[in-house]
């Protein structure tokens, strides 16, 4: 009987101050949705969008209003290597900007991650040409339990940079 030969790989990504949207999607249609979603949510907007099909050609699609952030979200997308992956950069939004818009892309089957945080993907590979998404690190552990002090200044920097009022 063969034994089968799998690793578990870190995939660490460096988001350069930018932001980073990480999902499981199914179909070729993903990227033109995406793209429709994120150009209308926001006239300043900057993102790029990467593909990974599953079956198929199994080409990295991508698009995006930034060749930068495209070509980058596509070296990421090949650097994990997981089918039906979607890796989305953005510049000039946050993702709670566009997060609730991205979850209702009907492609869209699974959000890893919307960070702006250094993250290490923790990637599965069958040793067969398989490999999936087991999760991912999104900064690190907690030092501490929050104090009034610090309540008082987490409270003034939501109004200070405007979603709260």
């Amino acid at each position: 009987m063969a034994q089968d030969k799998f690793s578990i790989e870190k995939v660490r990504i460096d988001l350069k101050g930018r932001n980073i949207i990480l999902c499981q999607s199914h179909f070729i249609k993903t990227v033109e949705d995406v793209y429709e979603t994120l150009i209308s949510s926001s006239p300043s907007i900057k993102f790029g969008i990467a593909f990974n099909e599953a079956s198929g050609d199994r080409l990295i699609r991508h698009d995006g209003n930034d060749s930068r952030l495209t070509k980058d979200s596509i070296d990421i997308a090949m650097k994990i290597g997981s089918g039906h992956l979607l890796v989305i950069l953005i510049e000039n939004a946050y993702p709670i900007n566009v997060l609730d818009r991205i979850k209702r892309v009907d492609e869209v089957a699974k959000i890893y991650a919307a960070s702006a945080n250094p993250v290490t993907v923790l990637v599965y590979d069958d040793g067969d040409g398989g490999r999936a998404v087991l999760g991912v690190i999104d900064g690190k552990k907690p030092l501490g339990v929050e104090k009034d002090e610090d309540k008082r200044k987490r409270y003034k920097l939501l109004r200070d940079i405007g979603y709260k009022k």
